[in-house]
C-alpha cells in the first residue's frame, strides 16, 4: 500500500510564519523577505515528507493566512472593497483577512469561523450578485512548480467547488446554484493547467460532503462535478473528505468519475459500514484515513491495520491516509526537552505521524503484519498503563445526580434578583476578560519561568498590572470590569497548570488563525483541583474598585476542546472532572465576594458532531449540563456570564440557552450581527452582548459604527437584556487600538442610553 497525507502544518517548526508575517505587518520586512521565509518552510516540509517515503506529498497546502480565502482569490471572489484600495495582491489579501484602516480606506475583514469541528478558523468567502467567478490567481501552479523544480510531483490540494461554494456568504438574490456552471468551468480550467504542468493526481477537498445534505445538495455537488470531471484529461481527481463520513452521498460520490475517494475512518462514525454494506467502486482507489490527524497520541497500530484488513475486501487500491490535514497537530516532537522519554514515546505529531505511515507501509507489505517488529513494539506501548488514575474524581462524578445539575431559583427570578442587586444602567458596558499582553508582560513571565525574577516579585509586578488595568477601566467609563488576566499565558493553558491530570509542551504549537498559534495542553490522567486558580487575583482586584468585578474562568467543555484529550476514556468523563474543578472555584470566587463571574465556553461548539441526528446523544446530552453543574451551587444573586464566538450557532441556539447562564456574549461583528435574528425568532430568554467590534483586527471601530450595531441590536432583542461589549477578548491587541476602541464603546453606549430615557 502507498501512503498519502491530507496535508501539512505550514507555520514552521518553531513559528517562522508566524513571526516573518507580523515583521511585514509591522513594516519591519519588506515582502521579498516574508515571500523567502514561506519558501524555506515550503522545501523543508517538501524535503521532510519526501525522505520519509511518503507516496503522495502534497502542495498547495501552505497559506499565509488561510486555504479558503486563497481560494476566493484563486477564483476571483473577492469584494470591490478590498481589490478597490488599491494595493498589491498580497496587502489586498491580508486586508481581506485582518481588515485594514490607513491611507487608502477603512474596512472591516471578512467574516472569520471555526473550521468544521476543530479549532482552526477560515475566512468566510463573500459573493455577491455581480461576482463573477473564474480562475484569476496562480499559486496552485507556482507551489507545483516550486516542487517540480526540487525533483517532487505533488498532489495539488484545493478546497472543492462544492465546499467553497457552502461555505461562502452570498450578499444578495443569488445562491449557491447560481454560481455552479462559472465555478465548474473555473475548476475545469485549473485541472487543465495542472494537467499541462504534469500532475498526475489533484486532490479537492471536499469535507462539506460529511454534514447533513439535502436534496438540493446533492443535485449542487453532481451538477459541478460532472461537469469539472468531464474536463479532467489525463489528471486524476482525489475526492478528499474528512471530520465525519459521507452518508448522504456515498452512492453519488462512488458513481461519480472521481478515480479516489478519501475516507475518515478515525470520526466516520459509519464510514466502514458504508464501504461494506455498498461496496467501494471498481477501478478507484482508496485513500483510507486511519491516522488521527487531529490528536497527538500514537496511532494504534492493531486497529488501524484491522480496519484496512477489512477494506481489502471490497478496494482493489487502498492508499493508506491520514484522517485530515496534519494542519491540526503540533510540527515536530524535536522541539520537546522538558518532557520525559516515557511521556514522548505515546506522541506523535504531525513529523512523526509521517515516519507513522511508513511503518505501516512496511507491516502491511508483510505476510506477517503482526510480527513485525513495529507492530509489537506498538502492541506493547498501548498495553501500557499510564500514571494519573484518581479513584475519588472518578466516584464524586459517578455520584452526580440530576439535581447537581440544576440551578434554583429559575431564570427569570433571578434575572429581577440581580437588576436590583447590581442597578447597572441600560445597555451596561464591559469586555470579554482579558487585556493586552504587552511585551513587559511576556518578559516578565519569561523572567519568571528562567529564574531572573522571584516568584514575590512576579506577583507585585502582576498586581500593579492589574491595578493599571482597573484604573485605566474606571477611566474610560466601563460598568462592569475586569482584571485584565495579565497572570495569564493561555486561557486554557493557564488552568491546566493549576489542574492535576495535564501535561504541558514547550513548543507544540498550532495554528488557530492567520498568525495565531496556540500551545494545547494534553490530558493525560483524571482531573482535579489541588488549590484555587484565580481567587487571590479577583480579590484584590475587586479591593480597588466599587464597581462588579467580573472573575473570569474557561470552562470545562472548551478546557477539553482546546487540549488534546485522552483517548482511553470518554470525552464526557473527562469533561465532567474538569467540570467539578471548575465548580469549586466558582464557589471559592462567590465566597471571596465576586459577585458576577463569567465562565467562557469559546469552543462549546468544536466538538459538536456535524450531523444533527449524532449531537444530542453523542455530545449536547452531556456538554450542556456539565456548564449547568458549574455554576448550579452559586447563589441567586451571584451573576453567572458565559462567552462564545466564531461558530454557527444557529441551529443549536435553544440548547446555548439551556445553558441556564444569566449573561452570555458572542462574537457577532464579522458576521454582521447575523445571530440577533436567530435570537429573536427563538425568543432567547438569556441576556446578550453580541459583540459590536471585531478584535482580531487592529483597525479601530469609530464611535457611529458601534452605536449602529447598538441599534441593529436595540431592534431584535429587549433594550434590557442587551449588553455592549467587544466580540472577545483583548490580549492580542496593542494599547493604541485598545484604549481608542474601548473609548469609542463607552461612548456609543452612553448615548443610545441617553435616547432610551
Amino acid at each position: 500500500m502507498k501512503t498519502s497525507i491530507t496535508g501539512y502544518p505550514r507555520i514552521g517548526g518553531l513559528r517562522e510564519l508566524k513571526f516573518a508575517s507580523e515583521k511585514y505587518f509591522r513594516g519591519e520586512i519588506a515582502v521579498a523577505e516574508l515571500e523567502a521565509e514561506a519558501k524555506k518552510i515550503r522545501l523543508y516540509n517538501l524535503s521532510l515528507q519526501k525522505n520519509s517515503g511518503l507516496d503522495f506529498i502534497p502542495s498547495n497546502d501552505f497559506s499565509f493566512y488561510d486555504g479558503v480565502l486563497d481560494t476566493a482569490f484563486l477564483l476571483g471572489a473577492v469584494p470591490k472593497r478590498y481589490t478597490e484600495l488599491g494595493l498589491c495582491v498580497l496587502d489586498t489579501y491580508f486586508a481581506a483577512a485582518r481588515g485594514y484602516q490607513g491611507e487608502k480606506g477603512d474596512v472591516k475583514a471578512l467574516a472569520m469561523k471555526k473550521w468544521f469541528n476543530t479549532n482552526y478558523h477560515y475566512i468566510v468567502p463573500e459573493i455577491d450578485d455581480e461576482t463573477e467567478i473564474k480562475l484569476s490567481g496562480t499559486k496552485p501552479f507556482d507551489l507545483f512548480g516550486e516542487a517540480l523544480g526540487e525533483g517532487v510531483k505533488t498532489k495539488p490540494v484545493i478546497v472543492g467547488a462544492y465546499t467553497f461554494l457552502k461555505l461562502a456568504r452570498y450578499r444578495g438574490k443569488k445562491s449557491a446554484a447560481d454560481f455552479a456552471e462559472q465555478t465548474a468551468a473555473a475548476y475545469s480550467e485549473l485541472l487543465g493547467k495542472l494537467g499541462e504542468l504534469g500532475a498526475e493526481w489533484v486532490q479537492f477537498d471536499e469535507p462539506s460532503l460529511v454534514m447533513d445534505m439535502s436534496a438540493e445538495d446533492t443535485a449542487l455537488f453532481c451538477t459541478l462535478y460532472k461537469k469539472i470531471l468531464s474536463a479532467k484529461g489525463s489528471v486524476r481527481v482525489l475526492a478528499q473528505t474528512y471530520f465525519g463520513d459521507v452518508r448522504d452521498v456515498y452512492k453519488e460520490l462512488s458513481e461519480l468519475g472521481f478515480d479516489g475517494i478519501g475516507l475518515d475512518f478515525i470520526e466516520g462514525k459509519k464510514t466502514l459500514g458504508l464501504v461494506k454494506a455498498n461496496g467501494f467502486p471498481k477501478g478507484k482507489t482508496l485513500f483510507a484515513g486511519v491516522v488521527n490527524g487531529k490528536n497527538i497520541w500514537r496511532c494504534n497500530y492493531e486497529k488501524a491495520v484491522g480496519i484496512l484488513d477489512e477494506l481489502k475486501a471490497y478496494a482493489d487500491d487502498i492508499v493508506i491516509n491520514t484522517s485530515c490535514s496534519l494542519l491540526h497537530v503540533p510540527v515536530t516532537l524535536k522541539n520537546e526537552s522538558k518532557l520525559s522519554q516515557n511521556v514522548l514515546k505515546h506522541f506523535a505529531f504531525a513529523e512523526q505521524k509521517l515516519d507513522e505511515l511508513g511503518e505501516l507501509k512496511k507491516i502491511t507489505a508483510s505476510e506477517a503484519p503482526c510480527k513485525t517488529a513495529e507492530f509489537e513494539a506498538n502492541k506493547a506501548l498501548h498495553s501500557e498503563e499510564r500514571s494519573g488514575r484518581n479513584d475519588e474524581i472518578r466516584a464524586k462524578v459517578s455520584a452526580l445526580t440530576d439535581s447537581d445539575f440544576t440551578r434554583l431559583p429559575a431564570f427569570a427570578e433571578r434575572e429581577k434578583i440581580q437588576k436590583e442587586r447590581f442597578a447597572l444602567p441600560l445597555f451596561p458596558t464591559t469586555t470579554i476578560g482579558s487585556f493586552p499582553q504587552t511585551a513587559d508582560v511576556k518578559s516578565a513571565r519569561k523572567a519568571l519561568r528562567t529564574g531572573g525574577l522571584s516568584a514575590e516579585d512576579y506577583e507585585s509586578f502582576i498586581k500593579r498590572k492589574i491595578a493599571d488595568c482597573v484604573a485605566l477601566q474606571e477611566e474610560i467609563g466601563l460598568d462592569v470590569l475586569v482584571h485584565g488576566e495579565y497572570e495569564r499565558n493561555d486561557m486554557v493553558e493557564y488552568f491546566g497548570e493549576c489542574l492535576d491530570g495535564f501535561i504541558f509542551t514547550e513548543k507544540a504549537w498550532v495554528q488557530s488563525y492567520g498568525t495565531r498559534c496556540v500551545k494545547p495542553p494534553v490530558i493525560w490522567g483524571d482531573i482535579s483541583r489541588a488549590k484555587p486558580m484565580t481567587v487571590k487575583w479577583l480579590v484584590y482586584a475587586q479591593s480597588l474598585t466599587d464597581k462588579p468585578m467580573k472573575g473570569m474562568l474557561t470552562g470545562p467543555v472548551t478546557i477539553l476542546n482546546w487540549s488534546f484529550p485522552r483517548e482511553d476514556i470518554t470525552l464526557k468523563e473527562s469533561t465532567l472532572q474538569i467540570a467539578l474543578a471548575i465548580r469549586e472555584e466558582v464557589l471559592d470566587l462567590e465566597a471571596g465576594g465576586i459577585k458576577i463571574i463569567q465562565v467562557d465556553e469559546a469552543a462549546l461548539r468544536e466538538k459538536l458532531p456535524l450531523r444533527r441526528a449524532d449531537r444530542r446523544e453523542d455530545y449536547l446530552d452531556w456538554a450542556i449540563p456539565a456548564f449547568r453543574f458549574v455554576h448550579s451551587g452559586v447563589r441567586a444573586e451571584t451573576q453567572i456570564h458565559t462567552h462564545m464566538c466564531y461558530s454557527e450557532f444557529a441551529d443549536i441556539i435553544k440548547d446555548i440557552d439551556d445553558m441556564d447562564a444569566d449573561v452570555i456574549t458572542f462574537e457577532a461583528s464579522r458576521s454582521d450581527l447575523t445571530i440577533l435574528d436567530v435570537l429573536k425568532e427563538n425568543n432567547f430568554r438569556t441576556e446578550v452582548g453580541p459583540g459590536v467590534y471585531d478584535i482580531h483586527s487592529p483597525r479601530v471601530p469609530s464611535k457611529a459604527e458601534i452605536k449602529t450595531a447598538i441599534s441593529r441590536m436595540r431592534e431584535r432583542i429587549p433594550a434590557e437584556k442587551l449588553w455592549v461589549n467587544p466580540d472577545c477578548g483583548l490580549k492580542t491587541r496593542a494599547e493604541k487600538e485598545t484604549v481608542p476602541s474601548l473609548k469609542n464603546l463607552v461612548a456609543a453606549a452612553k448615548e443610545a442610553r441617553n435616547e432610551d430615557i
